[in-house]
C-alpha cells in the first residue's frame, strides 16, 4: 500500500508507535469500523463479533465512552490516512486493592498478520500501567485462539489457567484459558 498523509491531527492519538497510533472511539468511525468488521467476519469468527451494523456500533462505542469501568482504543495506521486497523479495549477495570482490567481485542482481516496489534498491545500496557495506575492486565482467551495466545504471549503475558465455561461465546459458554501480566 502506497503511503499516505495522516488525514488525523496529532493531538488526536493518545499514544503513536513507529506503524501504529492509538485514539478514542468516536460515533464519526461507524461507517469504517463497521464496513471492516463485517469484511473481517471470516476472519473473527468463532471468536470474536464486533458490531457490524450503525446501531449496534452505537450502543458499543457508547458503552465504552461513559462506562468508567472500560477504555476503548481504536488501533490506527497513520501512514495509511489514520484507517482503522483494529481496537483493544480494557473492560471490567478495578482500582482500589485490585487495580486489574481484562483486555478484549481484534485485529481487522486487512491488518492481521502485520504486527500491528503486537506494536498497538505494547502502546496500551504503556497507558494501562502508566496514566491508567492498573497493576495487572488479564485476557481471557478460548485454547484453539492460537493468534490470540501467540499476540499476548509476545506481549510477555503468562498462562495461569483454564477457567471451564467462563465466557458466553457463540451461543455456548466456552472454556478459556487465563493469560495475565502484571506491572513491571
Amino acid at each position: 500500500m502506497p503511503e499516505t498523509t495522516d488525514l488525523r491531527p496529532a493531538a488526536a492519538y493518545l499514544a503513536r508507535g513507529p506503524r501504529t497510533a492509538l485514539r478514542r472511539f468516536t460515533a464519526a468511525d461507524a461507517e469504517e469500523f463497521t464496513a471492516r468488521a463485517r469484511e473481517s467476519r471470516a476472519h473473527h469468527r468463532p471468536w470474536l463479533f464486533p458490531p457490524e451494523h450503525a446501531d449496534a456500533y452505537a450502543v458499543y462505542a457508547g458503552h465504552l465512552a461513559d462506562d468508567s469501568s472500560r477504555e476503548g482504543f481504536l488501533v490506527c495506521e497513520p501512514a495509511a490516512g489514520g484507517a482503522i486497523a483494529g481496537f483493544i479495549n480494557i473492560n471490567n477495570i478495578v482500582l482500589g486493592g485490585f487495580c486489574c482490567g481484562a483486555l478484549g481485542y481484534g485485529a481487522f482481516a486487512h491488518a492481521a498478520g502485520r504486527g500491528l496489534m503486537s506494536e498497538a498491545l505494547g502502546l496500551v500496557l504503556a497507558h494501562a500501567f502508566g496514566p491508567l495506575g492498573l497493576h495487572r492486565l488479564e485476557a481471557n482467551i478460548q485454547p484453539g485462539n492460537a493468534p490470540s495466545i501467540a499476540l499476548v504471549r509476545r506481549a510477555g503475558f503468562r498462562l495461569e489457567g483454564l477457567s471451564p465455561d467462563f465466557l458466553f461465546v457463540d451461543g455456548a459458554w466456552r472454556d478459556h484459558e487465563r493469560w495475565a501480566i502484571t506491572a513491571p
